[in-house]
């Protein structure tokens, strides 16, 4: 069996196999509400053959969204939302995970495809912004440099925001802190210019991170796991590079993260050259340093390609973006490219292809 059709097991939840949708924005949201179109688009991926399908950055507060259209899970109503959608993946025999997130100073955009950029004002739906430091993001309002206690809040927020995936019935939570957003902001010197216990050395400007990523483990079942997304480097001469976040990476594992994520850049404007599996090799060091299990992301597209990755040890599964995108039935395709067969057996084995397209089945 090539490894990309391996399953791989978490603290006690076996996923069917490494091929896994990597967290996408919809910016399709009403008031923070998952709707149809989030059924369809991470439903469509679960019948596609995704072993774990992320959800988009979910908010934990409402002035976390990155735009007004982002989704949430800090209120009842998102929670039952989200569990009609949890159940219909589930049904399909893959899990399911839910991204928390809390943008920052990057929050209140509008959405990529408005004819306008940079921050909504209050007057058309958006809020005053908050960050580490009262420094912008280029092009976007300086936000409000928060205060101790706003601070010492985040993490309860997140781990709110886990208790509510839980009831919703995820398999999995990932603290997003990454690209540019809230607890990145901390992480990194290019947005962290604080004089408090949170700014300053690496140590404290990782701090906030490891305040929530141990209050997120201690609201969620010990059986379950819980992901971490990083950005890796920062991609400026300046900023965080690969060495320091795998650092941190190490010290998250000793507070119950079980798998990083691991992305790169966002924190501010970089020049990055881009190429297939550009993020890979620091997947790798992430992997090396802190020993956790990591999953790789960035242009990614060719089943031979996912499957060296993880037959070299440089990440135990691979995250698929733009490419689940164009082709939700992506491992369907790659299983047939590689000659593996995918097992029919019942979906509450929790492996298996719909008997629906049963005869997309290499034979």
């Amino acid at each position: 069996m090539s490894l990309l059709f391996q399953p791989i097991t978490l603290r006690e939840l076996p996923i069917p196999n490494r091929v896994w949708l990597s967290p996408m924005c919809e910016y399709s949201a009403v008031d923070g509400l998952p709707n149809d179109w989030h059924l369809v688009h991470l439903g469509a991926r679960a019948v596609g053959g995704f072993g774990l399908v992320m959800t988009e950055a979910t908010a934990v507060v409402p002035e976390g969204r990155i735009s007004p259209q982002d989704t949430g899970i800090w209120n009842d109503e998102q929670t039952a939302a989200w569990k009609h959608i949890v159940d219909f993946v589930h049904e399909r025999g893959a899990r399911i995970g839910v991204q928390l997130a809390h943008a920052g100073r990057k929050a209140s955009t509008f959405r990529p495809w408005s004819p306008v950029t940079g921050t909504v004002p209050v007057a058309d739906g958006g809020w005053p912004t908050v960050g580490p430091s009262a420094t912008p993001f280029p092009g976007y309002d300086s936000p409000a440099e928060m205060t101790p206690t706003q601070v010492a809040d985040v993490p309860e927020r997140f781990a709110a925001a886990a208790r509510r995936a839980l009831e919703a019935g995820f398999d999995t939570v990932e603290v997003h802190a990454a690209h540019g957003y809230l607890l990145h902001q901390f992480l990194s010197p290019l947005a962290n210019t604080r004089t408090d216990e949170y700014g300053g050395s690496a140590d404290r400007r990782a701090l906030l991170v490891e305040e929530t990523v141990r209050a997120v483990r201690s609201a969620w079942p010990e059986d379950l796991p819980v992901l971490v997304r990083l950005s890796a480097t920062d991609w400026l001469e300046d900023g965080l590079g690969v060495d320091d976040v795998a650092a941190v990476a190490d010290r998250l594992g000793g507070l119950g993260a079980d798998l990083i994520d691991v992305s790169t850049g966002g924190v501010a404007p970089a020049s990055i050259a881009v190429g297939p599996g550009y993020q890979v090799p620091h997947a790798r060091r992430v992997r090396e340093v802190s020993g956790l299990p990591v999953s790789a992301v960035g242009l990614i597209s060719e089943p031979a390609q996912a499957e060296q990755i993880l037959v070299e040890g440089s990440a135990d599964a691979v995250m698929l973006g733009r490419e689940a995108l164009r082709d939700p039935y992506w491992p369907l395709r790659a299983a047939n490219t590689l000659r593996e067969k995918i097992g029919t057996l019942p979906v509450d084995s929790g492996v298996g292809m719909q008997p629906q397209y049963s005869r997309a089945q290499w034979r």
